[in-house]
């Protein structure tokens, strides 16, 4: 790794000590909140798993509080312009962001000239997570991983496989899983995985990785074909398709887990009430059944331990950089 890129790292890792510390926090908080609608950032297109979680929750939200919590996607780069957005944002509670790796991580560290950096977010709650998958048309003479590989080897450079951005989460798990098994796939990337799903179904590409919060709808009416499963066990949502390590492959599992932060010094007291009925929506029935049948696993917890979940991932996505596995752009 060259200097320049191990500056970025350094100084990346400055701004997420900044991040994690709740003191960063403004103290005191308005007599009542909301008191207005309240936007919910979702830096992806309509059909991405962020999109879905973010409506499932603004319409608890808005139930609960009598207040319009309202969706607003806005994608493009990866996901950055709708975190950047949040970022810059008054720090009043009224912009909210459902994040993941792509626009909290990989905008930042995969990034030479980050526009945001890790201080300027508070986080709010870990909201859940689910392992990639790997989809193909159903039409692709393949079956698995092994198989997509030699495919793509008798076609060199025509295999491609989309994401929902450069620098987004998937396109990091497609360059680790290149690096890692000698894939020759061209990387795609949308505005979303809604869309590289519907051009993966038309045949536009031949697949992509996202989660099956995206893509259980077509792998249920049998239009997506999964070869695995990026994570340490089987999904229930397609349970007969083996994990990346049941394929022989060690070393490219990737999760994608999503919360909710908001711009940096909010006060504390809206930050903490925003939790304490997140974490209480996310423990109710209803939520808890729909986001088993999205293969989403709940997490929930205090800003405090999504802060240091956040840090942890950021190590790790730190070391693929150090190891070359990932470049910055």
């Amino acid at each position: 790794m060259n200097l320049r890129a191990r500056a970025h790292i350094q100084s990346a890792f400055v701004v997420v000590t900044s991040f994690c510390i709740p003191a960063a926090w403004a103290q005191g908080a308005p007599a009542a909140y909301p008191t207005k609608p309240v936007r919910i950032v979702v830096p992806f297109s309509a059909g991405a798993s962020s999109d879905t979680v973010a409506r499932l929750l603004a319409q608890r939200l808005s139930e609960t509080w009598g207040q319009q919590f309202i969706v607003d996607n806005r994608a493009g780069a990866g996901g950055a312009l709708g975190a950047e957005l949040v970022a810059r944002a008054q720090p009043d509670g009224y912009t909210l962001l459902i994040t993941n790796p792509g626009p909290n991580l990989n905008a930042i560290l995969l990034r030479r000239k980050p526009s945001y950096g890790f201080r300027d977010f508070s986080p709010v709650v870990y909201i859940g997570s689910s392992p990639l998958i790997l989809v193909v048309q159903p039409k692709l003479p393949a079956s698995n991983v092994q198989e997509l590989i030699a495919y793509a080897k008798a076609n060199p450079g025509k295999v491609t496989i989309g994401s929902s951005g450069v620098n987004s989460n998937p396109h990091a798990a497609l360059e680790v899983l290149k690096a890692v098994t000698g894939l020759n796939a061209v990387h795609v990337p949308y505005k979303g995985s809604g869309p590289a799903l519907t051009d993966t179904l038309g045949g536009q590409i031949h697949g992509l990785y996202t989660t099956t919060v995206t893509a259980e709808a077509a792998i249920r009416a049998g239009r997506a074909k999964v070869l695995a499963v990026a994570g340490p066990r089987r999904s229930p949502i397609v349970p007969e398709v083996p994990t990346l390590s049941e394929q022989g492959i060690k070393g490219a599992d990737n999760l994608l887990w999503m919360g909710m932060v908001s711009a940096a010094k909010v006060p504390v007291e809206i930050v903490r009430q925003l939790n304490r009925e997140l974490n209480r929506l996310l423990q109710t029935p209803d939520i808890r059944q729909r986001f088993d049948q999205l293969g989403l696993d709940v997490e929930g917890g205090t800003p405090e331990q999504f802060a240091a979940f956040i840090e942890t991932q950021a190590k790790q996505l730190s070391a693929l950089i150090a190891a070359g596995t990932l470049q910055p752009e």
